[in-house]
């Protein structure tokens, strides 16, 4: 038997041995966790319960039935940035540029999606029924078709429609194919962001008004004193969802050609017949979330006071 075969079995011991390992580790977690859930039944709620001591056994084994676990990624990883470390500095470099642009869509879709959706809302509640019939096609029609549709038709509709060059379209240092992501992102989350400001508005209840109109404010005081702090709370965690997925949306860009970092990804894949750079745009993606949600929490947790 050659060394290399040696070494072949001995790998594929370590890789049984070490889902073994997280098996062991996961059912001794749940044992503990339904162990632990029997022992508080005789506490009254909210009190400080001790761990019974097979609880703090089975968690300790848990841990230790995790270390062939950890050996493994520690090993493959280092293997991984030891053979491939130029590699991966470029990948990353370049993703980075791509993010540029992602986080580029997702900020201006932001400053401009946001204000729009409380506009199309307070039009979708107008008592002027054409106004009103306006708004309610408009976010029929935007809810009801993709995405990517719509950026082709921001993108190629001035062209068809009414022969308008947009090739030489540039402001400052975006051309129209990045502009017209900012659009079709924008008009899209927009009508999302409307039925969400619309419900949380239409949830308050009459009686707020009639005591702001008791005590002498306006309407537009009652509105952005009174009513205003309070939807931002209430809509705040569906507002929340949708700029998460507004994070990933940004990948659709690709339809009109902008380099995002989902396009450099998939160019360096198959450049390096790798799947590295998917790995870590996904990280890009997901760290950018964390932040946005982290934030998020920050603002949710600040506007307690009005709980």
């Amino acid at each position: 038997m050659s060394p290399s075969d040696i070494s072949t079995i001995e790998s594929n011991y370590y890789y049984v041995l070490t889902v073994l390992s997280i098996v062991l580790s996961v059912g001794c977690l749940i044992v503990s966790e339904v162990i632990m859930n029997n022992h508080k039944k005789h506490y009254p709620v909210g009190a400080k319960v001790k761990k019974p001591p097979v609880v703090v056994v089975l968690l300790a084994v848990a841990g230790i039935a995790l270390i062939p676990f950890v050996v493994l990624v520690v090993r493959k990883y280092l293997t991984s940035v030891t053979d491939n470390y130029k590699t991966l500095l470029s990948t990353v470099k370049i993703l980075g540029q791509g993010f540029a642009f992602s986080f580029g869509i997702f900020f201006f879709t932001i400053i401009f999606s946001l204000p729009l959706g409380l506009i199309v809302a307070a039009g979708k509640m107008s008592k002027i029924k054409t106004i009103s019939v306006f708004f309610k096609v408009y976010v029929s029609v935007l809810r009801g078709t993709p995405l990517m549709l719509q950026l082709l038709l921001v993108y190629f509709g001035p062209y068809y429609l009414f022969g308008v060059q947009t090739g030489s379209i540039e402001i400052g240092p975006f051309n129209y194919r990045f502009i017209a992501s900012i659009i079709g992102f924008s008009l899209n989350y927009a009508a999302y962001f409307a039925e969400i400001f619309r419900g949380g508005i239409q949830s308050m209840a009459k009686g707020q008004y009639e005591a702001a109109q008791v005590l002498g404010f306006s309407k537009m005081q009652t509105y952005f004193k009174i009513i205003l702090p309070q939807v931002v709370k209430r809509v705040l965690p569906s507002v929340g969802n949708e700029i998460i997925t507004l994070v990933k949306d940004t990948s659709l860009a690709q339809v009109l050609a902008v380099t995002e970092m989902f396009t450099q990804a998939s160019a360096l894949a198959s450049a390096q017949v790798s799947v590295m750079p998917f790995i870590v745009a996904g990280l890009f993606y997901y760290l950018m979330n964390v932040i946005i949600e982290t934030l998020l929490g920050l603002l949710e947790k600040s506007m307690s006071y009005y709980s």
